[in-house]
């Protein structure tokens, strides 16, 4: 991804603001009083939490940010505003209300597991006022920014009519609205470009089952359907995520190696699909990104925040796993069958990327869960193209197309053709291009044989890296 415009973009954060606080300590005791744990307190610390946390994420990305919400007037309140003066790039403004608490969450924890959460907030709908002052300042500030975030944590803040004013008015402006919706009112969301439930949200709007993949890709498209939304990912703990657009279903596996913490997580993965679409990315584009930033998250303990940094390391260490061998990718390949995903190949030589190549590759992907790319080495594309070829060598092409969110797999073959591999993964789905006839593509009856099938990918006319080199060569 390029983050070199991140300075300069700016994002919109609407939501439920509150102060998280973290106890840790030990339990070693059973108090004499009650058969309860004696909790011995060894250190404490507050950090912004709910749409505060999603604050602190966009800053840690890089992005400029407004931040738009309310609080008690009350000591906690001060304490959020103080907070948020301490971020970079952070425009706030808070809105004090009377007769409203700034909602507290304490938690205690013991050898890394909370013990107690302890909530302290008023839950209810903003005053007609307050909703007035809050639109006003929402319209003003709108035309500057690239996207907006609805961090809704039901405490009140996020009102039917203040998410149709905001949704509408970005909707005018080509400005993407995604929303972290929470409560049963989903309605209010209606018309926002993407919704994020996670799947016991989904269960509990949509009254549907989200036990295997098939199941959650109904539900989500229900919702899609009913809350008029262009996107639907449901975010899945273990199992990763699930996008769902109008032409594209995409199963997305989760990327933490283990989880220490969960809180906060979900505001990560908001943040981080935000700024990605603000940036011009395609929405699988950012919601693969936002699943490598919530598989830092969760490896973190605390409401913690994911840097730039940090996500870009990993996505580069994401690109590098991708490049595997057979040994390596078969035990990958039973964790996918595990989940139930379909499984694609192709194969090519990729010497010089381009657009034809896309085309085939997207056309790929959506015929399947996961795509695995075979590649030929250096030693069989000179065989194929001739001794000038190949342009780059096989490691230059790898790590180009792991580079692409839409594969999922590369390994690299010697022989003439792919024919070993395909016998050793199987494939759900077998593709080339439609420049083949079914009974020309190499592998084509083993596939069919275990229930698979082969796909003819439609072919982009004028595109091939013998005719891209001619170009490239000086005229005689």
């Amino acid at each position: 991804m390029e983050w070199e415009n991140i300075e300069n973009t700016c994002v919109m954060c609407l939501g439920d603001i509150m102060l998280d606080t973290f106890v840790y300590g030990s339990i070693e005791r059973i108090s004499p009083e009650a058969p309860i744990p004696v909790f011995k307190k060894h250190r404490k610390f507050s950090v912004l939490g709910g749409a505060g946390n999603v604050v602190r994420n966009l800053a840690a990305l890089g992005c400029k940010t407004v931040y738009i919400g309310v609080s008690g007037m009350d000591a906690i309140g001060e304490s959020v505003r103080q907070f948020l003066e301490l971020l970079p790039s952070v425009t706030s403004i808070i809105l004090p209300e009377r007769g409203r608490k700034t909602p507290h969450k304490t938690r205690f924890v013991s050898q890394g597991q909370q013990v107690l959460r302890v909530d302290d907030e008023t839950v209810m709908p903003l005053s007609d006022s307050t909703v007035e002052a809050v639109i006003e300042t929402c319209l003003a500030y709108l035309p500057s920014c690239q996207a907006v975030v609805l961090s809704d944590y039901d405490k009140g803040f996020l009102t039917p009519i203040l998410c149709e004013k905001v949704i509408n008015a970005a909707r005018n402006l080509g400005i993407p609205v995604i929303v972290d919706p929470k409560g049963h009112d989903y309605k209010r969301y209606l018309g926002a470009t993407l919704l994020k439930p996670n799947a016991k949200e989904l269960v509990s709007i949509t009254k549907m089952p989200v036990q295997s993949n098939d199941d959650v890709v109904v539900a989500a498209k229900r919702l899609r359907t009913d809350i008029q939304v262009d996107h639907v990912l449901v975010t899945r703990s273990q199992e990763g995520m699930t996008l769902v657009s109008e032409q594209e279903i995409t199963h997305i596996p989760t990327q933490a190696r283990e989880v220490y913490d969960v809180s906060g997580a979900g505001d990560t993965v908001i943040a981080t699909l935000t700024v990605a679409l603000a940036l011009g990315q395609t929405v699988l584009e950012a919601a693969t990104l936002a699943n490598c930033a919530a598989g830092i998250a969760v490896g973190k303990a605390g409401t913690a925040v994911v840097t730039r940094t940090e996500l870009e390391n990993k996505c580069d260490e994401t690109s590098s796993r991708k490049i595997a061998t057979l040994e390596h990718l078969l035990p990958l390949l039973t964790q996918w069958r595990r989940q139930h995903l379909r499984i694609g190949f192709t194969n090519g030589c990729f010497d010089l990327l381009h657009l034809g190549h896309l085309h085939i590759l997207k056309q790929a992907r959506q015929t399947c869960d996961r795509l695995i790319v075979a590649l030929n080495s250096d030693s069989s594309v000179k065989e194929l193209k001739g001794e000038t070829r190949p342009i780059q060598n096989q490691e230059t092409r790898a790590e180009i197309l792991a580079a692409l969110e839409i594969v999922d797999a590369v390994v690299i073959f010697s022989e003439d053709t792919p024919l070993v591999l395909i016998e050793q993964i199987l494939p759900d789905v077998l593709i080339k291009g439609a420049d083949y006839r079914v009974d020309q593509v190499v592998g084509a009856d083993i596939v069919q044989a275990h229930g698979g099938r082969v796909f003819l990918a439609e072919l982009l006319p004028g595109n091939s890296t013998s005719k891209t080199i001619a170009r490239l060569e000086p005229a005689a």
